[in-house]
């Protein structure tokens, strides 16, 4: 099924639910399939032979259905059948062909997946100039501008039920944990409005604090990042790989696109990614998102809904945050967020009192800025270390590591004393941060770059020398390590050798069908490499999180190698984790990655914990931890 609608109220400055709720929104048509058969069209309205207007009946097919209902991007149809048609449709019925294509590593867009596919490289844009001409206002109408949104409307219906038919359908327990999803986007977080208009007022300030930055990381040959040096400065400073997806239309492009893809690519140094970082901040600064959490709060009850798109980390199907973008949110908090608050409310000043610079003071307060409903609280409980619980595990040679995290030792110091050759009760505050940058960048075949990396995000800076030693003092202590990795890529490699023949490593498994390079999960939940090849350089696949150029004949691709396998692999077994506590919980307002917050009355926190650290049956032998606060305000 597929809707065309228009409404006063702007979709994408709003939101879905504030855009179904509208009062002046309503269907234009409407274009339904049952199974293989013809696609029809309902339309609310038609005008007889004499110029009369005639209000059409709903059809009773569609109103009396009990079955699944397909839609891409199913929440638009789903909120326009509840709020405009007011016909209440079970959520569960609902199944998102944009998340079955997530699901299976593909882009989420009609028109990206079917390009992915290989089908015609070629932008369609007449869809989104009817939709200018007849959804937003002022409203053109005319028997030839509906006939033609009538035949686009019912093309995106063939079209999705195409791109489904052709993909694995959602598992039962991946539908089950869509539906958990929606739920939780149908509840929604409570955000103080006041506070977010306050935020915008130092808008001013903020931008012009993100221009000195870029001056001090680029020392002062860029001093803005809207000048045309800073192509330049950014494709002097990347590897091969990134100048690649940086060539468009035979130029070197920084275009929005292009930021989007180097900020997701390995070869782009840290101070470079600040770089492109700020230039998306310009535009998309932490004021940016105070005014965008306003502007997709619900007018009466100030909850912001929809902020969670299932799967929409494509390689690992870890959902992803849009509109309220509460992903990307720094995990920095401001230290007295009820200060804060008031100070920013009244227009008092915030600098240097709460912080040096008002780009902090503002980051600070953007976790702050979501809070529970009168009388409730927030349950904020994050797994400890779990991706590196999950790796060692995984790997199915890790017990020594594994027994670390059982006996509830600090895993990061039993790192620093092997490396500094100490005992753990000796090892020091510097060591133990050593120690944790260890267990970030070399858990997934990191080498010296990745631990310089990691150092520079936690002020560890030590000379090229030292940092090698601790990465081989790291590989020393996690023998299981080296080994698990080879493995990976002797498996994946063997399975694009050997077409439809299986190859294990550790607990995951992968097989290569002619097409794609999939790979199954402990618990059962498969993802794959698209349109996987074997070529001279190794295992490439089309990378569904990077967007083509326009003129684009092919979909980038990118290589796979043994820590890129690890690192997939890990954060989706840990996605299985939050995914089967999510099903057990009521309540929940947010989840970030390894965090779930719930909003109640009557907080438990032992009984949340008891849900994030008891295992699935898939996970035996895999030991959990969490840490859980009670909160008036969202915080770290």
């Amino acid at each position: 099924i597929d809707f065309e609608t228009r409404s006063a109220c702007d979709l994408k400055v709003a939101g879905v639910y504030n855009y179904a709720q509208h009062g002046s929104t309503e269907v234009l048509c409407m274009s339904y399939a049952f199974d293989d058969d013809d696609v029809k069209t309902w339309l609310p309205f038609v005008h007889d032979e004499h110029g009369h207007v005639k209000k059409m009946p709903f059809p009773q097919e569609v109103a009396d259905h009990k079955g699944l209902i397909y839609a891409h991007n199913a929440a638009f149809e789903r909120l326009i059948f509840w709020y405009v048609l007011q016909i209440d449709f079970a959520l569960e019925q609902f199944v998102c062909t944009a998340a079955q294509a997530r699901a299976n590593c593909a882009p989420g867009s009609l028109e990206d997946v079917g390009r992915f596919a290989g089908a015609s490289m070629k932008k369609d844009h007449r869809g989104a100039q009817l939709i200018r001409k007849m959804s937003v206002p002022p409203y053109e109408e005319s028997p030839e501008l509906t006939a033609e949104m009538v035949a686009y409307c019912e093309q995106d219906v063939r079209a999705m039920r195409a791109i489904s038919k052709a993909m694995r359908p959602l598992s039962p327990t991946e539908l089950k944990d869509y539906h958990v999803n929606e739920r939780i986007n149908d509840r929604g977080v409570l955000v103080d409005v006041p506070l977010c208009h306050a935020a915008v007022k130092y808008a001013s300030a903020e931008l012009a604090e993100i221009q000195e930055i870029v001056a001090e990381v680029t020392e002062g040959e860029i001093t803005s990042v809207r000048s045309p040096k800073m192509r330049d400065w950014v494709y002097a400073r990347v590897d091969d790989e990134a100048r690649k997806l940086m060539q468009k239309d035979g130029k070197v492009s920084i275009d929005k696109t292009v930021r989007f893809n180097l900020l997701n690519c390995d070869g782009v140094p840290p101070d470079v990614q600040e770089v492109i970082q700020c230039a998306d901040d310009l535009w998309a600064s932490s004021v940016a998102k105070f005014s965008r959490l306003a502007q997709l709060s619900d007018e009466e009850d100030g909850r912001v809904r929809g902020a969670f798109v299932f799967a929409g980390g494509s390689a690992t199907g870890r959902a992803s945050s849009y509109g309220a973008q509460v992903h990307n949110f720094t995990r920095k908090c401001a230290q007295e967020p009820e200060a804060v608050r008031t100070a920013m409310v009244r227009g008092h000043a915030i600098v240097p009192k709460f912080g040096k610079r008002v780009t902090d003071v503002l980051r600070g307060m953007l976790r702050p800025a979501l809070v529970p409903s009168k009388g409730k609280y927030l349950v904020v409980a994050d797994w400890s270390a779990i991706e590196a619980r999950v790796n060692p595990w995984l790997s199915g040679k890790g017990d020594d590591k594994l027994a670390i995290f059982a006996s509830g030792e600090d895993v990061y110091k039993v790192n620093a004393a092997a490396t500094f050759r100490v005992s753990v009760s000796r090892v020091t505050k510097e060591q133990r941060q050593i120690g944790k940058v260890q267990e970030l960048a070399c858990g997934f075949a990191g080498g010296v770059g990745a631990f310089a990396a990691m150092g520079r995000a936690y002020g560890i800076l030590l000379p090229e020398s030292d940092a090698k030693r601790m990465v081989d003092a790291w590989r020393r202590a996690n023998p299981w390590s080296v080994l698990y990795w080879q493995d990976l890529e002797s498996a994946y490699t063997r399975a694009m050798r050997n077409k439809g023949k299986e190859f294990s490593a550790g607990r995951v498994t992968y097989l290569f069908d002619g097409l794609h390079l999939w790979y199954v999960l402990p618990s059962g939940r498969i993802l794959c490499y698209p349109y996987a090849r074997l070529e001279s350089e190794g295992v490439t696949y089309a990378k569904a999180a990077w967007k083509p150029a326009a003129d684009a004949k092919e979909w980038p691709r990118a290589r796979l190698w043994k820590g890129l396998a690890c690192e997939n692999i890990t954060q989706a077994v840990a996605n299985d984790l939050l995914r089967h506590s999510l099903r057990q919980l009521d309540d929940v307002v947010l989840h970030v990655h390894d965090e779930i917050v719930i909003e109640t009355a009557t907080p438990d926190p032992e009984a949340l914990r008891l849900v994030m650290c008891t295992p699935p049956d898939w996970a035996k032998g895999l030991p959990l931890d969490a840490e859980v606060s009670i909160m008036e305000r969202y915080g770290k």
